[in-house]
């Protein structure tokens, strides 16, 4: 097994174990523990908490890394900001060059074949898609703030929420052909649609852990 699918195996099994509550908001995160808990030694542990601790799910305190409390409005507040930013930039993105178009079209369809396997290319397939589309808007400052937000919700992809995996590409084809024929608007639509259909799904699997609680009235 090569190193890069151990990080990997190591980083889904303790973002399971925080988000099924068998690592506890507050509680350290060491990586020897951790190695013993998992059976791995500590190097594929360490990178596997770089990613957690760059996801916002765990911070540094003093000398400790500790499990951060997950928090539904902070979840919520991110894809308010997603839905205010990136249907916009997908209707201004209709100048996008056709190659660009045609290089994701290609890339989309072959995860979509192979199904569910490498995280890491798929997401950077992901995160390529959403930053394509920003960048074509003409907006750089918008580009790095949704860089930015997507990397805060990407810990529930197809591992956390798996009915996600195909309708989620699906939703890309069709943002891609909307862009393909220079339709603004229906690329905006469907991006807004794509959003949606995600923050909901992440707010299902938060309902199923327990973390996400009704607003009081």
């Amino acid at each position: 097994m090569s190193d890069r699918t151990l990080v990997q195996q190591a980083h889904r099994r303790i973002l399971h174990m925080i988000l099924e509550g068998d690592l506890k908001p507050g509680e350290i995160l060491q990586e020897a523990a951790l190695g013993e808990r998992l059976e791995m030694s500590r190097t594929p542990v360490r990178e596997a908490l770089k990613r957690i601790l760059s996801q916002g799910l765990a911070e540094v305190q003093g000398r400790f890394t500790r499990v951060r409390r997950i928090n539904a409005e902070e979840v919520e507040e991110i894809f308010f900001l997603r839905l205010a930013l990136e249907p916009n930039c997908a209707r201004e993105a209709i100048q996008i060059d056709p190659d660009l178009l045609d290089a994701m079209e290609v890339r989309t369809i072959a995860l979509m074949r192979q199904g569910p396997g490498d995280e890491d290319v798929e997401w950077h397939t992901d995160n390529e898609f959403h930053q394509m589309i920003a960048l074509a808007a003409g907006n750089r400052a918008t580009a790095r703030l949704i860089a930015n937000l997507h990397r805060r919700t990407a810990i529930f992809d197809h591992t956390l929420v798996p009915a996600r995996f195909l309708k989620g590409w699906a939703d890309h084809l069709d943002i891609i052909d909307a862009l393909r024929h220079k339709d603004g608007p229906r690329a905006e639509k469907a991006l807004r649609a794509h959003l949606e259909g995600a923050r909901d799904a992440i707010f299902r699997r938060l309902e199923q852990t327990g973390i996400r609680q009704e607003p009081a009235a």
